[in-house]
């Protein structure tokens, strides 16, 4: 960061819905695995509450399952059903909220293999029911809101792209077709937990087997996308790019969180790569590190209010004073983000 660059707009309190949070600072949700046979235990709970004491704003946690036979083939990722997984994540709730934090969890299906053609009537409907009993539980356990999965390729934005949708029924043809099936789970979630309890989704244009992939290629197909979305339930849209700095679409500085927020006027978060001087994607696909990058154009789009909230990834996975030590003006102290550092809980 450049000397005359204040770093007073990412640690300004923000408020959504009954979540009110004291920095603008969010953990991204990354997948670690290690939960054996789905349960967070002791040392996720610390791994988390890290974060929140050095003035992370908010926690989505890694990707965590629905109780579904296909929602994960990985036996260390953690489930959000069960007696032993729920009591897990309500110890990590109370690590968290001890030092002042809040958290979510992300609630995820991982998808299906190939297409959801297959899905009968009945499978919808227990899919659905299955997100709205995970929100249900995140309430009772005493998180501070939900944030559903919908990027990536998984389950439901492979209901949302043409290229893994090609249903004849309800659930496929135009863009609002294709939404259907993540409308109707994010107003089941809504349903299950109330009017206030804030529902964030997570988006992505592309996908992890195809990075130039597009949901919507201009501003107006993405509003038929996000507005029957805004009126299902959702509060705030989780914008998923590969570099925050990218236009979404020509003619436009607009990332693909500006553009969600001009669209719909609900707040959004901005992710991709931010803090690191390599996109995240070839960090994680071929286990190299980066050095740490500055943030001057990140606080610039954010004090103009491009976006409302940003979400940091691998630096914050390397450095859980990651968010004090920029607050405070260490960024000497910054730790570069390192392969080894997917190898253990910081």
């Amino acid at each position: 960061m450049s000397p005359s660059t204040s770093v007073q707009a990412l640690f300004t309190p923000f408020t959504v819905g009954s979540l009110t949070l004291s920095s603008r600072i969010v953990m991204a949700p990354m997948t670690r695995g290690f939960s054996p046979e789905g349960v967070p235990g002791p040392n996720v709970a610390d791994y988390y509450r890290r974060r929140a004491e050095h003035g992370v704003g908010l926690i989505v946690t890694e990707g965590t399952v629905i109780d579904h036979p296909e929602a994960s083939n990985q036996p260390s990722v953690p489930h959000f059903h069960g007696e032993a997984a729920l009591a897990g994540w309500a110890n990590v709730v109370q690590e968290v909220h001890r030092v002042g934090g809040k958290i979510v969890p992300q609630i995820w299906h991982m998808g299906t293999h190939g297409d959801v053609n297959h899905f009968t009537a009945d499978d919808i409907a227990g899919l659905i029911q299955a997100f709205a009993d995970a929100a249900a539980a995140a309430k009772r356990v005493g998180f501070d809101g939900i944030e559903l999965h919908g990027a990536h390729g998984y389950l439901i934005d492979q209901f949302l792209w043409e290229q893994t949708n090609a249903r004849t029924d309800e659930y496929g043809g135009s863009m609002l077709a294709r939404a259907r099936f993540a409308i109707e789970v994010v107003a089941a979630c809504r349903e299950a937990v109330g009017p206030d309890f804030p529902i964030i989704l997570r988006l992505s244009q592309w996908k992890s087997s195809d990075y130039q992939a597009k949901l919507a290629a201009t501003p107006e197909q993405l509003g038929e996308l996000l507005a029957p979305l805004v009126e299902a339930g959702v509060d705030m849209f989780h914008c998923s790019t590969r570099r925050f700095w990218e236009p979404e679409f020509e003619g436009s500085s607009l990332n693909f969180a500006g553009w969600a927020k001009k669209l719909t006027g609900k707040p959004t978060i901005t992710v991709g790569s931010v803090g690191l001087d390599s996109e995240f994607t070839r960090l994680f696909a071929e286990g190299q590190g980066a050095q740490r990058e500055g943030l001057d154009q990140l606080l610039e789009r954010l004090e103009q209010g491009e976006f409302d909230l940003v979400a940091v990834g691998r630096a914050l996975l390397q450095d859980p004073e990651w968010a004090a030590k920029i607050r405070e003006g260490r960024t000497e102290e910054l730790k570069p983000f390192g392969a080894e550092a997917l190898q253990t809980l910081h």
